[in-house]
């Protein structure tokens, strides 16, 4: 069975203008691992947080808590965007690391992008939700392919929030015309991100590469505000040398003009 954990990176609010310091960018974006795949790879990860990161725990505490210490990826692209050079590499060299580390787990990369447009409304709940939906089906078309079950673990975010998207799924998949979701066991569930290497592994993937590159490839030039950098031209550049330009392991799905982050 393919676990999909999916998180978030930028915020729901509409954009007023090209000054305003609203974040230009929405993603929703995750990570499909085997199930067979999840001890190992979550293991791997906390590894990696203790290669890059010894001091974030205490030298007293269990190894097994590293899962609660995470490392967010808009510190990382803070660091890219303003960090003197060695904590720019250091955060750079980690980013390189996690993505031969999905590559070695043959993880599968699934996501919606939205760049905002600038001074119309943002309606924030209904694109959230239509994401979910977007994303629920792009899951079901590849278990179809695949012949295999799936389920969705999301970032939890508040119970109001959090039964809205899930019931979004409920009503497509017992609706009288059929199950639109056949191939997922339940729907959606949301769990905490320091309980889950897969949620950690997609804010990686949300907040340190999709949407520094999007703000990078859609807003430079348009909105002039602290979420938009030249210098994220570097995560760009470390995404594109880990991947092989996309034909390494690590599978990706892009719709629209997504494509051009790539």
């Amino acid at each position: 069975m393919l676990i999909f954990y999916v998180d978030e990176a930028g915020c729901l609010g509409a954009l007023p203008s090209s000054t305003s310091a609203v974040q230009p960018v929405f993603t929703l974006a995750g990570t499909m691992l085997e199930q067979e795949r999840l001890k190992d790879f979550t293991l791997d990860w906390l590894h990696l947080k203790d290669r890059f990161f010894p001091k974030l725990r205490n030298p007293n505490s269990d190894f097994l808590d590293w899962i609660k210490l995470e490392v967010k990826g808009t510190e990382l692209r803070t660091h890219i965007r303003q960090g003197p050079r060695d904590r720019r590499r250091h955060a750079l060299g980690f980013m390189d690391k996690f993505l031969a580390l999905l590559e070695r787990h043959e993880a599968r990369l699934l996501g919606r992008i939205y760049v905002k447009p600038v001074g119309p409304a943002f309606n924030g709940r209904s694109v959230y939700t239509s994401a979910v939906q977007s994303l629920a089906m792009d899951l079901q078309r590849f278990l179809q392919t695949t012949d295999r079950q799936g389920l969705i673990v999301l970032d939890s975010r508040n119970k109001p929030k959090n039964v809205n998207v899930s019931h979004s799924v409920f009503t497509q998949k017992f609706r009288s015309a059929g199950d639109a979701y056949d191939r997922l066991v339940e729907m959606p569930v949301f769990g905490h991100s320091d309980n889950h290497a897969g949620i950690q592994a997609s804010d990686m993937i949300c907040s340190a590469f999709l949407f520094p590159m999007a703000a990078y490839v859609f807003c430079l030039g348009r909105v002039s505000n602290v979420h938009v950098d030249l210098q994220y031209h570097r995560i760009r550049a470390c995404s594109r040398s880990a991947c092989g330009g996309c034909n390494s392991g690590i599978r990706t799905e892009a719709s629209g003009g997504a494509e051009a982050l790539l």
